[in-house]
């Protein structure tokens, strides 16, 4: 049974009657430990939600696009989500955004944010004062401890900065799960075709991470299936292009996809994007990244971490 969560995108929009336990936070990548503070909002009775931000405050590319984003809140159990673009909430003092936006509005009963989370007007409210209100008005809170690995904590940066590099590893044990996207798939130059091996196109989006260019081995996940692929993550230097493509070749698969939503996860880092000589050149090259691949892709991405 499908869990019906719903998604509020302004204030305007809150209209609770119910109460509820809220995570909050601007859950930019939905990391390991982004899910511990989520996971910590259903241990209350209460419904479970999250108040959150289209992107971060702070800044930086998105690890997750948007549509990803509420897939996975919405796979994590929760029944409400709250979206509020910043600039709606920024001018808001610290303890009003808690009296008024989180109690009067959301109807929060309990909360649940990391060490480090800051809210209200110029960030001026840290958990030592949430502490307090949450005292005064009678709220749960729980504080919860940041995740690490290898000794330091998860965060978006860390994942930013494994992605760019070129790091899949990395950042799959930072975020907890496979990194990749869902885009649809969009007309390219054909060069595949006439080469025999026939990509699907997908335009990485304004906003979200890029991976260090070059060619990376894959899962493809079509229908329910995984089919392991190479995919080119770049401008495609020998054919050209105008804005940064994921070029991904199946060798195991063969059908239409143009128009349709596939999910591609990244594995591991290849080599470098680079120009050849000649679309020969090219096509040896493609067909060793294309063993390569299969070799590290292994037997598939982890189920349960899509």
């Amino acid at each position: 049974m499908r869990n019906s969560m719903r998604w509020i995108e302004t204030l305007e929009d809150i209209r609770e009657e119910r109460p509820c336990a809220l995570a909050l936070g601007s859950f930019d990548g939905l990391h390991r430990g982004h899910m511990a503070v989520i996971r910590a909002a259903r241990q209350w009775p209460w419904e479970a939600g999250a108040f959150t931000f289209p992107s971060s405050p702070a800044g930086g590319s998105g690890v997750v696009t948007p549509r990803d984003k509420r897939r996975l809140l919405e796979a994590a159990g929760l029944k409400r989500v709250y979206s509020i673009p910043f600039a709606q909430v920024r001018d808001i003092e610290a303890e009003d955004f808690v009296r008024r936006i989180l109690v009067g509005k959301c109807q929060a009963k309990a909360l649940c944010c990391g060490e480090d989370f800051r809210f209200g007007r110029g960030a001026a409210g840290d958990v030592a004062l949430l502490t307090r209100l949450c005292g005064e008005l009678g709220l749960e809170l729980r504080v919860v401890p940041p995740v690490l690995e290898g000794g330091e904590k998860v965060s978006s940066t860390r994942i930013r900065a494994a992605v760019e590099a070129g790091d899949i590893p990395l950042a799959n044990r930072l975020l907890g799960r496979p990194f990749g996207f869902s885009l649809e798939v969009i007309h390219g130059n054909h060069i595949g075709t006439g080469l025999g091996t026939p990509t699907i196109n997908q335009a990485l989006p304004e906003g979200f991470v890029l991976p260090r260019f070059g060619v990376y081995a894959s899962w493809v996940r079509i229908d329910g299936r995984y089919y392991y692929g190479v995919t080119n993550i770049g401008v495609k230097p020998t054919v050209g292009s105008d804005r940064v493509l994921a070029e991904t070749w199946m060798p195991e698969f063969s059908g239409d996809l143009y128009g349709k939503r596939v999910r591609v996860f990244l594995v591991a880092f290849i080599r470098p994007e680079r120009k050849f000589g000649s679309l020969e050149e090219l096509k040896e090259e493609i067909g060793r990244n294309a063993r390569q691949a299969k070799a590290l892709a292994g037997e598939g991405p982890e189920r349960g971490k899509k």
